[in-house]
């Protein structure tokens, strides 16, 4: 997926297109929930509500940055976005007290049939089929022994 002369392929192109797309179905899915729910019982689960919100922030920044080639903000993103499946994961089990009411993250994406646990995966592993290659140094190329 590469282009001659070391330029990358765009993130938001062929199976790319794809996966911004469910990125912003995510963003609009958990963005609206979030709203939803902090505004009509938002004291019955504050901490689940306010992950419910910054899953759907981290997954419209993802959105927009792949969509834009964004590369270094889309890692990040998505970075974030695994960090949080995880650790959110992890503690929606360890301590379901703390989560009366489901987020997007809670038991690693339980309720989304595990995509928001997949995603980041597939979202990194995209950007690094998609990220710039070097190109090939030449032999008389005078700093090519370096």
């Amino acid at each position: 997926m590469s282009r001659p002369g070391g330029g990358a392929a765009s993130t938001a192109s062929g199976p790319g297109r794809v996966l911004v797309a469910v990125y912003a179905v995510f963003a609009l899915a958990a963005s609206a929930r979030a709203g939803v729910q902090l505004v009509t019982k938002g004291h019955e689960a504050p901490l689940a509500y306010a992950l419910s919100a910054l899953a759907g922030v981290v997954y419209v920044v993802a959105t927009v940055a792949l969509a834009r080639g964004q590369r270094r903000v889309a890692t990040a993103a998505v970075s974030i976005e695994l960090v949080g499946v995880l650790a959110v994961g992890v503690f929606s089990l360890a301590d379901p007290a703390a989560f009366p009411d489901a987020t997007v993250w809670s038991g690693f994406g339980q309720g989304y049939g595990y995509v928001p646990l997949v995603l980041p995966l597939l979202g990194l592993a995209w950007l690094r089929r998609t990220r710039p290659t070097r190109p090939a140094r030449r032999a008389d190329d005078p700093g090519a022994g370096r």
